[in-house]
């Protein structure tokens, strides 16, 4: 037999209700049937991964270690149905609509808050596309499956931009960040060194393009050779809140009662923030309003309002967007 994710998604219901009987019920399955499908997955495995008690099923340490990574697994593939059952009604139903694909940002909110009260009898939603790969959103645009992207350049690590697309710089260097428990020595300090976590765990998401090596480059260049994790942001964030590790984040992230937001001295890794569409048009029609949002948020963001104001940037409303580099 092959393990599957069926296979896994059937471990993970049995951990959640500790009974092979609810389990069964659960999963539509007879409780004969459930017990030989795990033993075949066992026996596959070769080790026990629950132990069957009068109270119920347990995870062995050996299911505890399967459990871990399949969770995520499972997770993800569910995800990723319900991710392509919205976007097929997104396409049904957005047909004439400004379809906009992005990477994370603290600009977004703003960014369609602005889009949605534009001209008078524009009343159309605009349609979101999310995705970590700054990559596929640019394929997607050159694609016509989306209108426009709004991504980021990790400073050494250009994009592939297609030949058909027009691009808008945002910010020429955005600085990035870094992200720490709030009682970590370092956050007791405005401006945090690299060699201040020396002793740390970072934890990067290597499915962002250009990311995992923009932060390898940076710490090799301070003589650093930490351990690095790999992880979404999202499972960084609660590690970083627990002292667990740091990590890079934007300029905008805001600070936490249990996780601190500062800069890095010197600004060691950056990216350019860039918008790209098929045509000049497109982008007249959207430029504005993601920079007035982006503006807005830094301005929110405490940590890069003072660092922006130490560099002498003006943080007003008619602020187009500087170039942010720190020579100190």
């Amino acid at each position: 037999m092959e393990l599957e994710v069926r296979h896994l998604r059937v471990l993970c219901v049995i951990e959640d209700t500790g009974s092979l009987h609810k389990a069964a019920r659960q999963l539509g399955m007879t409780q004969p049937a459930l017990s030989t499908q795990l033993r075949r997955v066992e026996e596959f495995l070769g080790g026990r991964l629950f132990s069957r008690e009068r109270t119920g099923c347990r995870p062995t340490p050996l299911g505890r270690v399967l459990l871990t990574r399949a969770r995520p697994l499972v997770e993800g593939l569910r995800g990723l149905v319900d991710e392509t059952r919205a976007a097929a009604a997104a396409a049904a139903e957005g047909a004439g609509r400004l379809r906009i694909g992005s990477t994370a940002s603290r600009a977004l909110p703003g960014w369609l808050r602005r889009l949605r009260t534009g001209p008078p009898g524009d009343t159309d939603e605009p349609t979101l596309r999310m995705d970590v790969s700054a990559h596929a959103l640019l394929r997607m645009v050159d694609e016509d499956r989306l209108d426009v992207a709004f991504v980021h350049e990790v400073e050494g690590h250009p994009l592939r931009i297609p030949a058909g697309l027009v691009c808008r710089v945002l910010v020429e260097r955005e600085p990035q960040f870094v992200s720490l428990a709030t009682d970590h020595p370092a956050a007791r300090q405005p401006v945090v060194r690299l060699s201040d976590l020396a002793d740390d765990r970072w934890m990067v998401d290597p499915t962002v393009d250009g990311e995992w090596d923009g932060l390898l480059r940076a710490l090799r260049a301070a003589g650093l050779n930490p351990r690095v994790l790999q992880g979404d942001y999202l499972t960084a964030a609660s590690l970083v809140a627990t002292g667990e590790v740091v990590t890079l984040c934007q300029p905008t992230s805001r600070s936490r009662p249990d996780m601190a937001v500062r800069p890095l001295h010197g600004d060691p890794v950056g990216v350019r923030l860039l918008l790209a569409a098929r045509t000049e048009a497109v982008l007249d029609a959207v430029h504005p309003q993601l920079r007035a949002a982006y503006w807005e948020a830094a301005r929110q963001s405490p940590a890069y309002r003072e660092r922006l104001a130490h560099l002498g940037t003006d943080l007003g409303p008619s602020t187009i967007g500087p170039k942010v580099q720190d020579p100190a």
